[in-house]
């Protein structure tokens, strides 16, 4: 059977391509894909070996079973990578869940438009975490970010991440929107607003979300310098998002 798997940041670079096609035999696994993989760039066999399979916009672990039409993707540490460029967008679309929470696209961001997603009569607290592009980390000068992401999945993980904070915390809404492509200074590329009867609980699911963000979404983001560039993640061990 034939596979397109799509392929991202640090891995898209290192192979020079977007997305690889694979002609594999009947009851192939997530683990056998990236073994192919291997096999065919063995410059990049590092960056395939740390990168998880994800089966239909689902992490999937390595004993998964592909069929012909699954969409396949290899997914880097989020966040994380060793560079590439940001796809340029044709156009600032913005990409959303059903239910208008959460967003992802070209265009800047609104602090509060994604706020008023999450105000209601019956919530007393609501909190807006904004992430901006910082311009000095140590000695090392920023110019600007540039972000991509593997969009419907990232979207299905937001939702994920929206549940989750339900479930913890019953009642809270919560609204993330996140931004691609060129990022400058001071500028706004993530807003998570979160709003609740009470100010605890709040101030616990606005951690809990931009942490989460970073543990299962899949978003990549490249620190551009004036001498180069590299990508950066908040990954210090195994990544398994699958956990």
């Amino acid at each position: 059977m034939k596979i397109t798997v799509l392929l991202f940041a640090g891995i898209a670079e290192r192979i020079g391509k977007s997305r690889v096609e694979l002609t594999l035999t009947e009851s192939t696994t997530a683990g056998q894909v990236k073994e192919e993989l291997i096999h065919q760039y063995p410059d990049a066999a590092g960056l395939i070996e740390s990168a998880i399979i994800a089966i239909n916009q689902e992490y999937a672990p390595s004993h998964s079973l592909l069929n012909s039409d699954d969409e396949v993707a290899l997914i880097p540490p989020v966040s994380g990578g060793d560079g590439t460029t940001s796809r340029s967008a044709e156009h600032e679309e913005i990409h959303t869940t059903s239910d208008g929470l959460y967003t992802i696209g070209y265009a800047p961001l609104s602090v509060e438009q994604v706020t008023d997603k999450v105000i209601t009569p019956n919530h007393g607290a609501s909190l807006s975490f904004v992430g901006t592009t910082r311009e000095m980390t140590g000695d090392q000068r920023t110019i600007l970010l540039e972000y991509e992401a593997y969009i419907p999945m990232a979207l299905s993980m937001m939702q994920t991440i929206g549940q989750e904070i339900d479930q913890r915390w019953p009642g809270t809404r919560c609204a993330i929107s996140h931004r691609l492509g060129k990022v400058g200074i001071a500028e706004v590329s993530v807003v998570i607003a979160v709003s609740s009867p009470h100010r605890a609980d709040c101030y616990d699911a606005s951690r809990y979300a931009i942490e989460r963000l970073k543990e299962i979404v899949p978003i990549w983001k490249k620190e551009v310098w004036a001498d180069g560039s590299e990508w950066k993640g908040h990954q210090t061990g195994p990544w398994n998002p699958k956990i």
